[in-house]
């Protein structure tokens, strides 16, 4: 079996390609009961793109240490209804993600070349974009997002052995543990949100070898 060839491998790199759908989750302030205008927020979910390298560290046949920094190009909107349920305005926000991840995967044992794995732990994110003069000039326009941010991940997958490389599709979903919201006092957008956390679902494929 192909399995044979990377058992008694320490440890290996790779590259990882995907797509993601990630968004906001608004918390309302004590504000938003006194809004005359606004009488609900919707998260939009919106699609993007991620690339990632791995470093992967073997410790013992059925768990590994992941360390899997990337970039993301993302987009996430927040949308702004009246009492009609009228769009008042949306609040588009695109990012390119610096990511850090720090993950531990547990392996079943293989059968045929074929083994499943769990996989969670940590995140760190830079949204690169946050310095842009774009983001700037629009400040008092548009929602400010803390370009920092902590995110716990849990998912799931498969590998796949090939003679040559590993293949791993996964499936995986990350939450933000810390409020990103900056508070504006000029714009009613936030002043009726208390804290918005992020969230993201994510399909990726590894190449590992």
């Amino acid at each position: 079996m192909n399995y044979w060839e990377f058992r008694n491998k320490p440890f290996y790199f790779g590259l990882t390609v995907g797509m993601h759908s990630t968004g906001y989750i608004p918390s309302r302030s004590s504000q938003f009961t006194r809004s005359d205008s606004i009488a609900t927020v919707q998260n939009l979910n919106r699609a993007g793109l991620h690339v990632n390298i791995i470093t992967n560290l073997k410790i013992g046949q059925h768990f590994d240490f992941r360390f899997i920094p990337g970039f993301a190009f993302s987009e996430r909107v927040l949308r702004f209804n009246n009492t009609r349920n009228r769009i008042l305005s949306e609040q588009k926000i695109e990012s390119v993600f610096l990511e850090v991840p720090l993950l531990l995967r547990f392996k079943s044992d293989p059968y045929k070349d074929k083994r499943l794995f769990v996989v969670g732990g940590l995140k760190y994110t830079y949204d690169v974009s946050s310095s842009s003069s774009t983001r700037k000039e629009l400040k008092d326009k548009i929602l400010q997002i803390a370009p920092h941010d902590f995110q716990f991940e849990i998912g799931a997958g498969m590998q796949l052995f090939f003679p040559f490389f590993i293949f791993s599709p996964e499936i995986k979903f990350s939450r933000g543990l810390s409020n990103i919201h900056i508070y504006n006092g000029n714009l009613e957008e936030s002043r009726i949100i208390d804290k918005i956390l992020s969230r993201t679902f994510s399909i990726s494929l590894h190449f590992e070898g």
